[in-house]
């Protein structure tokens, strides 16, 4: 089942938790679905930067908001700038070693995931780790969310069970402190699912992506960007399962979900266009998998550029289908 998993080159998402400190309330703000300063993630509209006389910590906290708006959005080389100068001012006015540095790290970490810059990503989030098991201690709620996105970026680069203790981890430390049936410990055990089944422990990922479906969806309702993303893993165990119809039934509901909240044009919706084209073509519906690969690619090089992991999967996908039609 392994070797299947892998010949399908399938995208799995696994949601980055978002820093503490500095933008907790924005984080539990954009996790909850409420308004983000009525921003819409496709196409955020930016406050402006505060002047030059505002406080340090205003102004880090800005620039990394502005940061997160243009990532969340998709608009990767736009958000880059803000968080290095977020980086610059925190590690000026706070010290290398704070806690507010640790933050924006976090921060970086995750562009540098979705970026395809896995080294730069990872060396972003040890540093900030070990600032914070030194300064707060191991137990801090940003070391839970750094372990968390440690584990996210192993899954990205494909070494799941590297990243399954990471991910572990991060629900140890949450469940602790929040008890088990918290939403952001459902973050929690949704990445450590996606770790499982990279590895093909379907016993044990099916379950954790069930229990943190339903906690997603008691608190935040039938549409939301974490049930959307865990709809799209759910899908894709079930395709590596071989139960065809469940996961292109649940595809399209992460898909229908995405387009909704995030936009048509957003790479988080590339990605299920592809597993869903990869569905289609084994099933030989070689004219539905086409317009979803073209789509998806167009979507892929415009945010992404064309050298980029994803790209590159999602073109040797395609390729693999035409290759099928001449023969």
């Amino acid at each position: 089942m392994n070797s299947q998993r892998k010949s399908l080159k399938l995208f799995f998402s696994v949601a980055l938790a978002a820093a503490v400190c500095l933008v907790a309330a924005v984080a539990r703000k954009w996790r909850t679905g409420a308004s983000l300063d009525a921003i819409n993630p496709a196409q955020p509209s930016l406050t402006s930067a505060p002047g030059e006389g505002a406080s340090t910590a205003v102004r880090v906290r800005s620039l990394t908001l502005r940061g997160s708006q243009f990532r969340d959005a998709g608009r990767y080389r736009e958000a880059e700038p803000l968080f290095d100068k977020a980086l610059a001012l925190a590690e000026s006015a706070f010290g290398a070693d704070s806690l507010e540095v640790a933050a924006v790290l976090n921060q970086l970490g995750m562009l540098g995931k979705y970026y395809g810059q896995f080294d730069k990503a990872e060396a972003a989030y040890r540093r900030a780790l070990l600032i914070v098991e030194k300064t707060a201690g191991p137990d801090h709620p940003l070391s839970a969310s750094l372990f968390h996105n440690l584990g996210g970026l192993e899954h990205a680069r494909g070494r799941y069970a590297q990243g399954e203790p990471h991910a572990r981890r991060s629900v140890e430390i949450r469940e602790r402190a929040l008890g088990p049936d918290h939403v952001t410990v459902a973050a929690d055990i949704a990445a450590l699912a996606a770790l499982l089944d990279g590895q093909g422990k379907y016993d044990e990922s099916e379950p954790r992506y069930r229990r943190a479906l339903a906690v997603f969806e008691r608190e935040y309702g039938a549409e939301h960007y974490e049930i959307a993303v865990n709809l799209n893993n759910l899908a894709a165990l079930k395709q590596a399962q071989g139960h065809a119809d469940e996961a292109e039934r649940l595809y399209r509901r992460a898909l229908a979900m995405k387009e909704k909240l995030l936009g048509a044009d957003h790479p988080d919706v590339a990605m299920t266009l592809n597993n869903l084209a990869v569905l289609l073509k084994k099933q030989e519906r070689y004219e539905e998998a086409t317009a979803l690969y073209l789509r998806a690619l167009a979507i892929f090089e415009a945010a992404l550029g064309a050298e980029h992991p994803k790209v590159v999967t999602c073109r040797k996908n395609f390729a693999a289908l035409l290759q099928n039609l001449k023969g």
